[in-house]
């Protein structure tokens, strides 16, 4: 049976999954509170910073602009790319497999909420060559 007190979690109370671009704290998902559907997490990017041209195999993801401003490229159906400037209150969904980036436009960090769906593309996360661990505060 799963505690109560484990369905609360803020970005500080996990391990961040750190790189070049910025970091990723997952905040629900298998390994953090036993959700079995869809996993999320909050990702900082500093300014100017962004991850590239990627998608998730199998899964869909929502991305919802906390803070910040950025260019949120998401490619069509047939390969194009097409970008947005986004800032906070956007919601962009991304279709399974699609390819898409993000780039953080501002003089501030964004912050970001993501949702995938299955669970996986998060933990994929850590095979990528410039992945570390950022140990939670406290």
């Amino acid at each position: 049976m799963t505690d109560v007190k484990n369905l609360f979690r803020y970005p500080g109370d996990v391990d961040a999954f750190g790189f070049d671009w910025g970091h990723l704290s997952v905040v629900l998902g298998p390994q953090v509170n036993g959700a079995q559907n869809f996993s999320a997490a909050v990702v900082t990017v500093p300014p100017g910073q962004g991850h590239s041209r990627h998608n998730h195999p199998g899964a869909e993801e929502i991305i919802f602009i906390l803070e910040g401003t950025g260019a949120q490229m998401v490619e069509d159906d047939t390969g194009m790319p097409h970008t947005e400037q986004v800032k906070a209150g956007c919601c962009v969904f991304i279709p399974e497999s699609r390819f898409h980036s993000t780039l953080n436009t501002g003089t501030t960090d964004m912050k970001i909420f993501v949702v995938y769906s299955p669970i996986g593309p998060e933990q994929a996360l850590r095979s990528l060559p410039d992945f570390r661990i950022i140990p939670r505060k406290g």
